[in-house]
């Protein structure tokens, strides 16, 4: 979860919403991702997503059996069906987004019927720097 937070913290020098994550399989850091929306221009890429797509190309598999994904905020609605699409194993998250989460708060998609894969869930990792992480950069945006 440290290389998360380092990845969240790189996230808000560049400007962007200080989220970071990690994908790891067997030990190994598969990929690595802040979010990058603002640079991109696109919606859609936020850490998890980036770091998915990029574990996904590492293993030329749509697939990421086997994997764990680090990130440092709940992921939201659509970063939740990205991680039960690509069948992550576990996911670690730091802090709880009561707004736009989708895992623990809102929606809750790992719960919903329609739900094909729900990896196991551990909140609370690196909650404290996560959401500092986050404050901080709103605070001064403010």
């Amino acid at each position: 979860m440290d290389m998360a937070v380092a990845a969240a913290r790189l996230a808000a020098e560049r400007d962007e919403t200080p989220v970071g994550a990690i994908i790891v399989k067997d030990g190994v850091v598969l990929a690595e991702a802040g979010n990058e929306t603002r640079a991109r221009n696109d919606p859609t890429a936020h850490a998890e997503m980036l770091a998915i797509r990029a574990a996904c190309t590492a293993l030329g598999s749509e697939r990421l059996t086997g994997c764990d994904l680090y990130v440092t905020l709940e992921p939201c609605a659509m970063c939740a069906a990205a991680i039960s699409f690509a069948r992550i194993r576990r996911l670690y998250f730091g802090a709880v987004d009561a707004k736009g989460g989708a895992v623990e708060s809102g929606p809750r998609f790992f719960a919903q019927p329609t739900c094909h894969h729900a990896p196991d869930v551990y909140s609370g990792i690196a909650e404290t720097a996560s959401a500092t992480l986050l404050r901080e950069f709103f605070r001064r945006r403010r």
